[in-house]
């Protein structure tokens, strides 16, 4: 397992939190967003999924990943 921290723009309100956390949820990712500090912890099996994938689905959403 691994356990990183991104910047992710656009996020400002509650339903941007639940929209990240569900995208990475569904790869079977664990996400908890920062909504003061703009960013979301993902815990992950880097065999399992790849960060490329994740960020994907982050940016599907409507956010832009900065730092990855």
């Amino acid at each position: 397992m691994v356990t990183v921290t991104w910047k992710v723009d656009g996020m400002s309100c509650g339903h941007c939190k639940q929209s990240v956390e569900k995208a990475v949820q569904e790869l079977g990712v664990k996400g908890e967003v920062s909504l003061e500090d703009k960013t979301v912890t993902l815990t992950y099996d880097e065999n399992a999924v790849q960060a490329d994938a994740i960020k994907e689905a982050i940016e599907d959403q409507g956010y832009d990943v900065v730092q990855a």
